[in-house]
């Protein structure tokens, strides 16, 4: 068997990846698929720190709807994260994965504080870190999240798993079937060309410490392990052209 392409990863599930086709909630199936995917990479030896979204469970657009303030709606979002982030603990430990779910909102009873050596100390032991409830601020999404966590483990790559494409394209697939999939991109071209991938924010600290992101689909099972492979699936986004 070949050895893995990366050592240290960085996994990006948004909360729609975890609703499956349900569109809502937390997936049984879902979560466990994925679940057993993290086990098979912590197996391989790799490390593996996830973030997770909480669009299943709570949007800011709804609160937006309803005349809520932006930074309440945001906390509730990331109470959302948190809520996932347990559901996933649980499923991999159900498989025997050792796990720390630490949130950027302390909340002692339900997991550790952030603490960046204490996350990296647990990745060295081979445990799977689960970072939730965003940064911790209101107006930072969870690519964000995602982005600043890779750069302050010094991830070599941040996995982003999509429900919905399987890559990155130059518009909607489901809505334009003339739509172009990528195989490549800069940071630079996705923010030049406003193209959905993760915000701007993102893009650019992604850019600025040169991590590069892989966009694949998290329906088809063993994706997760085939990106840490080195296989050709999905789109790679490069940190510096």
């Amino acid at each position: 068997m070949s050895s893995p392409k990366y050592k240290r990863v960085v996994l990006k599930l948004s909360g729609e990846a975890l609703a499956g086709e349900q569109g809502f909630g937390i997936n049984p199936a879902v979560i466990k698929s994925v679940a057993l995917q993290v086990k098979d990479l912590a197996q391989l030896g790799v490390e593996v720190a996830v973030v997770v979204g909480g669009g299943n469970i709570w949007r800011g657009k709804i609160g937006e709807e309803m005349g809520m303030d932006r930074a309440n709606a945001d906390y509730m979002g990331m109470l959302a994260t948190v809520m996932n982030s347990l559901a996933l603990q649980d499923s991999l430990e159900q498989l025997g994965v050792e796990t720390r779910v630490q949130t950027s909102i302390e909340m002692r009873q339900v997991a550790e504080p952030y603490i960046r050596r204490k996350a990296i100390r647990h990745l060295e032991k081979k445990r799977v870190v689960i970072f939730a409830a965003g940064t911790g601020n209101p107006y930072f999404s969870t690519d964000t999240t995602a982005a600043l966590r890779a750069a302050e483990i010094e991830a070599e790559v941040i996995l982003m798993a999509k429900n919905n494409v399987d890559g990155v394209y130059s518009a909607d697939p489901r809505i334009d079937k003339n739509a172009k999939k990528y195989d490549q991109l800069s940071y630079l071209d996705v923010i030049k060309e406003g193209l959905a991938v993760m915000d701007s924010t993102a893009s650019s600290l992604c850019m600025d410490n040169d991590i590069p992101l892989i966009v694949f689909s998290i329906m088809e099972q063993g994706n997760i392990n085939r990106a840490v492979m080195g296989e050709p699936i999905g789109t790679i986004v490069r940190g510096k052209k």
